[in-house]
């Protein structure tokens, strides 16, 4: 159950959830009660199908921006946009990163770039920040 809940904050945390997975993630590693791997592979999976949930959104656009829940606003889309066009493809790597990263897996659906290459790319991002965190907190532990 525990991991269907991480599931579940990564995803919503990718898509309309202001705040990070990130506490919960190292939290459940730091109880060393749960399987680290099973704990990774929940938010990384949860964190790229939110992205996937984003994309989706920019790809139907036009039915979505008009919602009162709709969660990016024309600002954010805009930078989202100016950074996909900056710096193309490469980009998605920086999926992750808190402001930045919805609005660039939004945009990347609005520009109609293909899924396949667009889920290889936010996962490279996505599940490296998951075992960057893992590396660190596993080294923290280790340090003290």
């Amino acid at each position: 159950m525990i991991y269907i809940s991480l599931f579940t904050v990564a995803f919503m945390v990718a898509t309309i959830v202001p705040f990070g997975s990130e506490a919960y993630f190292v939290t459940l590693l730091s109880m060393d009660k749960y399987n680290d791997l099973l704990l990774i592979i929940a938010a990384s999976l949860g964190n790229v199908l939110g992205s996937v949930f984003n994309w989706v959104c920019g790809y139907y656009v036009n039915y979505f921006i008009k919602k009162p829940w709709f969660p990016l606003n024309n600002n954010m889309i805009d930078r989202g946009d100016n950074m996909f066009k900056k710096y193309g493809k490469w980009s998605l790597l920086l999926s992750w990163v808190p402001f930045i990263g919805d609005p660039i897996t939004f945009v990347a659906g609005t520009l109609r770039y293909s899924l396949l290459p667009f889920i290889i790319l936010v996962s490279i991002g996505k599940v490296g920040r998951y075992l960057l965190l893992y590396i660190s907190l596993s080294w923290v532990i280790n340090f003290f």
